[in-house]
């Protein structure tokens, strides 16, 4: 019988390096470093930075043995799901990313700490997985074309586990993926291909407790050219500051849930609505052939959040499934373990 892999997994935050030891899929040991306790964290330089978080690491895995890394993916250029060798070509595009992201930094740590010990060190599904089809890339003019940015990683890994409690493959199945966090994605999942999702990085879609999801677009241009916000002020109303934090000035659906006052209800049940409709909009798009309707992300904890889902979408006649948290680590774990067993195979950047 094959060893179950030793793995480490990568998942760096704005402030945060998530780190975990994992055998197999089973969690050995979960570690938050909070850098901010370090008062000099935020007068360090980017390299300064970085360097602190590989030192953290090399700490959590002292003295523990190793048969693989796996990286959370950052900002690369658009490619197909899967598990990626962490190569120089894609060290290079994460270096000259267009966009900053504490996730541009998982692969470089990954990749020093693999190639001092010999063992492989890979990226799963990062957030610029693109299997859109071709018709989901119009918008409706030319110097808009639709994105595939989202929350690619949880969402494939929980298609995938779903599966397997079915023992059926991934690639057999038709699939709505809900994906709740301080961002909201909505993938169709058709065939092992997310054929259509909306920009959840932009929040384009439902609102949710941090983005404003898709506005009145007449009305967006009009704010933009008003005078009074800046392009930084704007682009914060849209993705940080906007949804539940703009209605209610506190993103925690936790702590708002428990407090149950009427006009707080009110705007939560409006972002219930959206998120169904938008599920809907999936359910056209696999033709109302759908096997289930999956939800993940932290606010598949909330039993009030699932029960009315499950209300609005009931008439798909499909089967549902909860696979709650945003599990980043155990996702990463999870397709290590598939790389490992040869139940998909490695791919190259390039």
């Amino acid at each position: 019988m094959k060893k179950m892999p030793r793995i480490l997994t990568v998942n760096p935050g704005s402030t945060t390096t998530k780190l975990g030891y994992f055998q197999g899929t089973e969690a050995v040991e979960i570690q938050q470093i909070d850098h901010l306790k370090n008062p000099l964290w935020n007068s360090m330089t980017e390299n300064e930075q970085f360097e602190e978080r590989l030192r953290a690491t090399e700490k959590f895995i002292a003295g523990k043995s190793l048969d693989l890394v796996m990286a959370r993916g950052g900002i690369l250029k658009p490619l197909s799901s899967g598990v990626y060798i962490i190569n120089d070509k894609m060290l290079e595009d994460l270096k000259n990313a267009p966009m900053k992201h504490a996730s541009n930094l998982a692969a470089p740590i990954a990749k020093i700490i693999a190639d001092k010990r010999h063992i492989p060190g890979y990226i799963a599904d990062p957030v610029t997985v693109d299997e859109l089809q071709e018709i989901a890339r119009y918008s409706g003019h030319p110097f808009f074309p639709r994105k595939s940015i989202f929350h690619a990683l949880n969402q494939k890994a929980v298609a995938r586990k779903y599966a397997e409690t079915i023992s059926k493959k991934y690639e057999d199945l038709n699939l709505i993926v809900i994906h709740m966090g301080g961002g909201i994605s909505i993938g169709a999942h058709r065939h092992g291909l997310v054929i259509d999702v909306n920009q959840a990085l932009d929040g384009e879609g439902p609102f949710s407790p941090e983005r404003s999801g898709t506005l009145p677009a007449g009305d967006l241009v009009r704010a933009a050219f008003s005078g009074k916000f800046s392009e930084n002020e704007m682009l914060k109303m849209i993705t940080g500051n906007g949804g539940l934090k703009a209605y209610l000035g506190t993103a925690d659906v936790k702590r708002l849930l428990e407090n149950k006052d009427k006009e707080t209800m009110k705007i939560i049940d409006a972002m219930i609505y959206q998120i169904a409709k938008y599920a809907g909009e999936m359910a056209v798009v696999l033709q109302g052939k759908i096997d289930a309707v999956i939800f993940t992300g932290g606010l598949a904890h909330a039993g009030y959040i699932i029960r009315q889902l499950t209300g609005y979408l009931s008439f798909l006649n499909s089967d549902f499934a909860v696979f709650p948290g945003e599990n980043e680590l155990e996702a990463l774990a999870f397709n290590g373990l598939l790389a490992w067993k040869g139940k998909i195979k490695t791919k190259k950047y390039r």
